[in-house]
């Protein structure tokens, strides 16, 4: 795809909800009526605590960049994979979760039958093209009975849906701007990942995808 290629945004109108598998839903066009403010929030948070590029445990740099928000945040380095209350880069607590960035989380949560939602954690990750995410678990929470909501703005990319097993059978979904994915119940820990994002520019987004996910650790 060329860099000079602009995605329209989408409709803000069509929202439906598409099931993936029994516990978990594909709702297009989630966040497209809010993604002035969305994007606004998210650059607060940036600014208090930057974007950066995690090391795993066996000290490969993470394509992808990030940072949190909320109560506590998603961090990885030599030590292993956690979360902690702490920002490590500026040493300060992370910042607070948006309000309106919650409430959405919990709306989408509750339109895929997930009632009472309650995140402590909101990952931000931003993909330029060529970032990937592997196939893993959302296995680092102490309560594995709530559901991950994630949402996507920005470039299309190519989401993984996988099985129980890393070697297992995948679907391939292609998640465009405004798209949320919640998955919990007996698919709470299914492998998925992000194919490298292919190169192009978005009209909100520029060079880039921003992907969303909120957790409840306990």
């Amino acid at each position: 795809m060329a860099t000079q290629d602009l995605f329209d945004i989408n409709d803000p109108d069509d929202v439906w909800l598409e099931p993936l598998s029994s516990g978990a839903s594909w709702i297009h066009g989630f966040l497209v009526a809010h993604v002035d403010q969305v994007m606004g929030d998210i650059a607060q948070v940036v600014a208090q605590s930057p974007y950066r590029h995690l090391v795993t445990p066996g000290g490969k740099r993470m394509s992808v960049a990030m940072t949190n928000c909320g109560s506590e945040g998603w961090v990885s380095d030599r030590a292993g994979y956690r979360y902690q209350a702490i920002d490590p880069l500026t040493t300060q607590p992370w910042p607070a979760m948006p309000v309106r960035l919650l409430a959405l989380a919990q709306q989408a949560a509750a339109d895929s039958g997930y009632q009472g939602f309650a995140p402590s954690v909101c990952l931000i990750n931003h993909y330029v093209p060529g970032a990937r995410m592997g196939l893993h678990q959302d296995k680092d929470e102490s309560n594995l009975t709530a559901p991950i909501v994630s949402f996507s703005l920005g470039l299309p990319a190519t989401f993984i849906w996988g099985g129980w097993q890393r070697t297992g059978k995948t679907q391939r979904i292609m998640l465009r701007h405004g798209d949320a994915v919640v998955w919990g119940g007996e698919d709470r820990l299914r492998f998925h990942g992000v194919a490298p994002l292919h190169e192009g520019k978005h009209a909100v987004t520029g060079r880039a995808r921003v992907n969303i996910t909120f957790r409840q650790t306990r």
